[in-house]
């Protein structure tokens, strides 16, 4: 099993919680990013730059994915190829995407880009908060001690 993240967009508190648990755990942990990423001197740690463009990071990460592997990443389009390829996908606020909430996700998603095409304003996500912060090391906690657990 391998953790990969969408290092781009992902909050720096869930970076070091990934940090912590990599370094606690073992599993093999790469970031991804089309900028430099400073990255702990720990052997299962690394990051990847990949060229800068429209989703080259997502593309990278998929490309490189293998079933099983988890993937950090508030994008639903990502999410959705990641669960495809049997990959699990796990959002920075909590949500650990299944088949069916990230196509009912793909749907909110493409409805508020319609709106947003007519011109209707339609705000955008909430504020990061302790809440989130709690739930995503959770729910990091359950993956990892069901599917590495015995690795």
């Amino acid at each position: 099993m391998h953790i990969w993240v969408d290092a781009d967009a992902c909050p720096k508190v869930i970076k070091e919680i990934l940090f912590r648990a990599a370094e606690r755990t073992g599993v093999a942990m790469t970031r991804v990013a089309n900028q430099p990423l400073a990255t702990p001197p720990v052997a299962n740690i690394r990051s990847l730059r990949v060229a800068a463009g429209f989703d080259v990071a997502d593309h990278e990460i998929v490309r490189r994915l293998s079933a099983g592997d988890l993937v950090i990443t508030a994008d639903i389009p990502l999410a959705a190829l990641v669960i495809a390829q049997g990959g699990y996908g796990l959002n920075p606020r909590g949500e650990l995407y299944t088949i069916d909430n990230v196509r009912a996700r793909l749907s909110m998603r493409d409805f508020m880009d319609s709106l947003r095409a007519t011109g209707i304003e339609t705000g955008g996500p909430a504020a990061f908060s302790p809440g989130d912060r709690q739930r995503f090391a959770n729910q990091l906690d359950r993956f990892l001690s069901v599917h590495f657990r015995n690795k």
